[in-house]
């Protein structure tokens, strides 16, 4: 196909379409064979070749929206919401947009579709400014031109995205301390007159940033996490009854009589899962997971229910949470307490000898739980240890339950379910809410086994009410793309593991046997980075797409409704489903109308608190390091890139070696080996190679740690295939300020 004969296809394929991206995959195999027509069309910027699959007309590129993504070093990216591909924009051409700012862009490039570098360009314009508040610490400015404008002072952002661009203070500034940390009102937003800065108006001061837990506060403020509570909120989950109602127990089953039990950890607060077991005659098991209905409490358009889809999630912090719901349900009536009857939504499934459900039921009940178990002493009964003797009686029964995971597990490996043990930081924090230790969680028997069942649950529902084709909402984790694969089975084959034959390249168990085959040796650290590079990241969705992870092909969230509104929904649906045996559909159709809006609002909400979990677990690990300076630790290479080795303590703590103080040669970044690597004497820094570093630096309010390897380290030699081209070059790459780190 030559040029002329491309571009005519392009244009209409555009036209039919309406779509400024156009996707190659829809000329299909013969994508491939036209690359060089692409690229010469490219050259002539006819075209903008966004990646490997996606094509844009120059015309159309105008009117490309994104969202921009900040850095610290002034550059950004802007996403584009048509296709997962993010456009590179120079410090000199953000058009002053704030990181998560809404923007125009042109392309000024294509994709360079043999080095596989994206496109970059510019942005043209600000449509939204997403961020309408700063929290920083107050600081006493000495630029004489502010001095001479009337600001005393400036804020210091707390967020590193935005640290270089003080927000200065217009007005009421004059009673705050100095090193307070303030939220401010932006009344003006960087432009030509003030580019290097924001101007505001304090708005509230959270106290001195050394006060104990202004620091947790202040991370939660960076994201407009709600800490309180609406007042009608508040008014409605006090006229909720403490106990059950009898009018509440029309139309459930009566399971008050079963042995049913939760297992939490030692800490755990509200439990909103309960289990219980059966062997039949027939020798199957019948497992009862039990959930909170909390959707009975939490009525369709009520101000709870808007709070819930609002917070979207539960976060949890050290040492506290934020939850979705008030503590009046979360901790009373809709948390399966010990010895009181409470309501529930049952999943029964009859499992058989190879983990096969054989039959299930779904159903609104009423249970009473017998015991509120722990992780702890579950273990410790599998252990044959002295136990309390609730623990005794329900010997048989754990065990049995035991019994049934390892099955569960079994049939779960088969099917390709992915599975690697991930080390879990606790905090332990003293009175004053500072750090005093950090130590890994452990995941014996009893934690796996609860996971176990509320996987089955969750499987069983999703596939109920797809059989049914009924509307319903569905978590989901999707194949990876065919290039990020085929790059992670390439880099696999090339450290000396081979997928397994006769397996379909995009099942999960092909990730599976590769990690199998790593386990343990010194390669399992970077199998399972890049593994997890490969991946596309979980969400919630109205179709059933699967979820490659586990193995599954029908998975939703049912068994954490307290915790997330994805689960509070599919209660809401099974309810409405339920009830609807007229032909007034009405009420469930409302609800079905919505579904995308509430998974693509859950989704967003999820990645809200796990950045902001990630960050106060970050900043409090800072705080647990800030004594240390000056001290060795042993460690492992947990990430590298182009500005240095990310290492990795026993403990979870994260530094930074930066590239400038590897001084003993000039460095570059192997993408295919996730190493540095020197060009003259090829020593090498890869991931999961263990490391002596000592701790020089530590900066509590950007959360960041930094080392430099000890003379004990010792390094790798890059292997002899690596040449010039495999590397990544980054022009300056050996002058990169210390202080310019991501």
């Amino acid at each position: 196909m030559n040029e002329k004969q491309l571009l005519t296809k392009l244009k209409k394929l555009k036209n039919y379409n309406e779509q400024k991206i156009i996707n190659l995959n829809d000329f299909g195999d013969s994508s491939r064979s036209i690359v060089y027509s692409l690229k010469h069309l490219s050259q002539q910027h006819r075209i903008f070749l966004l990646d490997l699959d996606h094509v844009v007309f120059n015309e159309d590129a105008r009117d490309l929206v994104g969202i921009f993504k900040g850095t610290d070093k002034g550059f950004g990216f802007v996403d584009l919401p048509e296709i997962e591909l993010s456009v590179f924009i120079p410090p000199s051409k953000t058009h002053f947009a704030l990181n998560g700012d809404e923007v125009k862009v042109i392309l000024t490039n294509s994709a360079d579709l043999e080095a596989h570098r994206g496109a970059s360009g510019y942005v043209t314009q600000i449509k939204e400014h997403k961020k309408t508040e700063i929290i920083g610490e107050y600081l006493a400015t000495t630029n004489f031109k502010r001095l001479s404008e009337g600001y005393e002072g400036y804020l210091r952002p707390l967020d590193s995205k935005l640290s270089k661009i003080p927000l200065y203070l217009k007005d009421n500034s004059s009673n705050l301390k100095l090193h307070d940390i303030v939220v401010a009102k932006i009344t003006d937003y960087p432009s030509r007159s003030h580019p290097d800065a924001l101007l505001g108006i304090k708005k509230e001061v959270l106290g001195n940033k050394d006060a104990p837990g202004v620091d947790v506060l202040s991370v939660l403020k960076t994201y407009d996490l709600p800490l309180e509570f609406p007042e009608n909120v508040k008014i409605q989950s006090e006229k909720i009854p403490e106990e059950v109602q009898d009018i509440d127990r029309v139309g459930r089953k009566d399971l008050t009589a079963e042995t049913v039990v939760t297992i939490d950890g030692d800490d755990s607060k509200d439990f909103d899962d309960a289990v219980g077991l059966k062997i039949l005659p027939n020798g199957n098991y019948l497992l009862g997971v039990h959930i909170a209905d909390v959707a009975s409490y939490v009525k369709e358009g009520s101000p709870l229910d808007q709070e819930a889809y609002k917070r979207g999630t539960s976060t949890y912090l050290v040492g506290e949470v934020v939850p979705m719901l008030p503590f009046k349900l979360s901790n009373g009536i809709c948390s399966l307490n010990p010895g009181v009857d409470r309501l529930t939504m049952t999943c029964e499934m009859e499992i058989d000898s190879q983990g096969k459900t054989v039959n299930h039921y779904i159903f609104p009940s009423i249970i009473r739980s017998k015991g509120r178990l722990t992780y702890n002493l579950v273990n410790a009964t599998f252990a044959n240890e002295d136990v309390p003797e609730i623990y005794q009686k329900l010997r048989t029964t754990l065990e049995n339950m035991k019994s049934l995971h390892k099955i569960l597990n079994r049939m779960r490996s088969k099917r390709g379910a992915i599975e690697f043990e991930e080390h879990e930081p606790e905090i332990i924090l003293d009175k004053e809410g500072r750090p005093v230790d950090i130590k890994i969680r452990e995941r014996k028997d009893a934690e796996k086994m609860i996971e176990s069942f509320m996987l089955a649950a969750n499987e069983t529902v999703a596939k109920a009410y797809f059989d049914r084709h009924l509307p319903f909402i569905y978590r989901v984790h999707e194949v990876p793309d065919a290039d990020k694969l085929s790059d992670f089975l390439t880099f696999a084959n090339t450290i000396g593991y081979q997928r397994p034959n006769n397996v379909d390249p995009k099942s999960p168990k092909v990730m599976q046997s590769i990690l199998e085959q790593a386990k343990g040796t010194k390669d399992e650290e970077i199998v399972i980075t890049k593994m997890l590079r490969s991946m596309k990241q979980a969400h919630y969705a109205r179709e059933p797409l699967g979820h490659y992870g586990i193995g599954a092909k029908y998975y939703t969230h049912f068994t954490s409704p307290i915790r997330r509104y994805p689960d509070l929904i599919s209660h809401r649906l099974i309810h409405y489903y339920l009830a609807q045996n007229t032909s007034d559909q009405t009420e469930t159709t409302k609800i079905v109308n919505k579904i995308d809006d509430i998974a693509e609002q859950s989704s967003i909400r999820e990645r809200v608190s796990v950045d902001v979990e990630r960050d106060v677990l970050d900043l409090k690990k800072a705080e647990f390091m800030e004594d240390k300076i000056g001290e060795e630790f042993d460690g492992v290479i947990g990430s590298a890139v182009s500005f240095g080795l990310f290492i990795t303590l026993p403990n979870t703590v994260e530094g930074l070696v930066h590239i400038s103080t590897l001084k003993d040669d000039y460095y570059n970044f192997s993408e295919d080996l996730l190493a540095l690597v020197g060009e003259k004497k090829r020593k090498m820094y890869r991931v999961g190679q263990p490391v002596r570093v000592k701790l020089v630096n530590v900066n509590v309010e950007l959360h960041q740690i930094d080392f430099v390897l000890t003379e004990d380290t010792q390094s790798e030699i890059a292997p002899e295939f690596m040449g010039v081209s495999d590397f990544t070059h980054q022009e300056g790459r050996h002058f990169i300020n210390v202080d310019e780190k991501k």
